[in-house]
């Protein structure tokens, strides 16, 4: 079953269970962002809105864009400021939904579920203007090596998305060969208890003027 379908079906029970890394990543999000001047937003994975809406306040624009109708449909039932277009997208193809420059984009856990991050930074360099920010917030390697994934529950039993295990080197050699600088990078645990594995891990790279020449 196609990850797309998976999300289909979990958008009808993802705000309502108990999910640890949902709401750490919302606190995630809005900490790392908290003082950033944000103007046009390009938010990937906007999912059910778990984001949206708290951007949307600070911005004076935000795209939501989601490959999973349904989800998005429950995002836009719960979001209704002005200011917040929702388009569907899958992000592992060019990026046509993007129609002018943004200074902030934002992707929360959805690159567990894509294979290539080059291509991430490649289209993002694209839609960013010189000095915009590329947040990401993930679930963390040290969790993916002991096998957590995607996962969630139904009448037919557990249901496990597709995942690719991405490491901290995968994330930033992918942003430095397109053009990105490291702003900040931050590990989240459970409870703010460090002596465990952290779940989440987050970045802000920023985009640089010009993109260094890799050789060969």
């Amino acid at each position: 079953m196609s990850t797309q379908h998976l999300y289909n079906q979990w958008s009808a029970t993802y705000d309502t269970v108990e999910n640890k890394t949902r709401d750490l990543e919302k606190l995630a999000c809005e900490t790392v962002l908290a003082d950033i001047p944000l103007t046009r937003v390009l938010e990937l994975g906007g999912g059910t809105g778990k984001n949206t809406e708290w951007l949307a306040e600070r911005a004076e624009n935000v795209l939501s864009v989601d490959f999973s109708e349904e989800m998005q449909a429950v995002a836009k039932a719960k979001v209704k400021n002005s200011n917040v277009e929702f388009r569907r997208g899958d992000v592992r193809s060019e990026w046509s939904f993007v129609d002018s420059k943004v200074d902030l984009i934002t992707c929360s856990l959805i690159l567990e579920h894509v294979e290539d991050l080059n291509f991430m930074f490649e289209q993002a360099g694209k839609v960013l203007v010189a000095g915009g920010r590329f947040y990401i917030c993930e679930l963390h390697p040290l969790k993916q090596y002991e096998g957590s994934k995607a996962r969630f529950e139904t009448e037919d039993g557990v249901q496990v998305t597709e995942c690719f295990t991405h490491h901290i080197s995968d994330y930033t050699n992918a942003a430095v060969r397109n053009g990105f600088s490291i702003g900040r990078l931050n590990e989240w645990f459970d409870d703010e208890d460090r002596t465990i594995t952290p779940r989440l891990i987050s970045f802000l790279f920023v985009m640089d003027f010009v993109a260094p020449k890799v050789r060969q």
